[in-house]
């Protein structure tokens, strides 16, 4: 991702199934949207920017659709242990945000990730020798559900850079939709024909820029700009598309430079994580 944003999985390989958890140093300020019409998401409404807490400690992308969010709990563990999080009078409260994809009818629907696999996820965090594809939350996932060809898909990260302006998006890519290219879908699928609530492709972007979490929102906003322009259908009742932006505050930036990385970054992760 970016320099104090570090990534780890669970992965199981024979299930099909796992979740990743995307680290933030302290003070990491963020915000998100949804566009789908079906998410899996915990802790979420604090993204709004109209809300009290502005920061964020991890964001924990799991499969198995809403039984995976339980993932989060280990991540919540993992990070009192290490005393982050909100300062309250009782003590720090760790402020993880959670999605979830759905990847049950794929491998064995029995194995979902919980406490002690989002504890594992943290636990393999790392700013870089992580790995892609077919891991974490992408162990799972497909693309190309509207054709009726669906094909493994997985996770991916795409950067940009402007200066000493980093942004990057990490994408699972589970989509209802396709690969879109350069004009109007070659061969169509079937809308109609769709499953409700059993697709979603989920995005982090990162960024070393300041923002605030209003300016968070906008960048969250952008890198659903990237799902458009990546995939054909997009943002349908059938998905559960979200985006979460987060900004490390390393440097000072302009909030459009950093959304139209953003866009872009996104983009470059998708097309990589569908096409494999």
């Amino acid at each position: 991702m970016i320099p104090g944003v570090a990534v780890g999985h669970w992965t199981d390989a024979e299930a099909r199934t796992g979740c990743t958890a995307v680290v933030f140093p302290d003070g990491t300020v963020a915000s998100g949207e949804v566009r789908g019409g079906a998410p899996a998401t915990r802790e979420w409404a604090l993204l709004d920017p109209q809300r009290l807490v502005d920061r964020v400690d991890a964001v924990l992308l799991c499969g198995r659709s809403a039984f995976g969010l339980a993932a989060a709990d280990g991540a919540m563990q993992w990070f009192e242990e290490r005393g982050r999080g909100l300062p309250t009078p009782a003590g720090p409260v760790p402020i993880v945000v959670a999605a979830g994809l759905f990847d049950l009818p794929i491998g064995d629907a029995s194995v979902r990730p919980g406490a002690d696999e989002g504890r594992a996820a943290c636990e393999d965090a790392r700013e870089d020798g992580y790995a892609t594809g077919a891991v974490g939350a992408g162990t799972g996932a497909t693309v190309g559900q509207w054709r009726g060809e669906e094909r493994p898909s997985g996770l991916a990260v795409g950067r940009e850079q402007e200066g000493e302006l980093l942004v990057a998006a990490l994408v699972v890519v589970n989509a209802f939709g396709d690969l879109r290219e350069s004009g109007p879908t070659a061969t169509g699928g079937d809308p109609a024909g769709g499953r409700l609530g059993e697709s979603t492709t989920l995005a982090v972007v990162a960024t070393n820029g300041r923002l605030t979490k209003g300016e968070c929102l906008l960048v969250a906003q952008s890198a659903h700009s990237g799902l458009a322009r990546a995939l054909e259908p997009v943002h349908t009742q059938f998905d559960g598309d979200a985006a979460v932006a987060a900004a490390t505050g390393e440097i000072e930036a302009h909030v459009e430079t950093v959304r139209l990385l953003a866009a872009r970054a996104t983009e470059r992760a998708i097309r990589e994580a569908a096409a494999r």
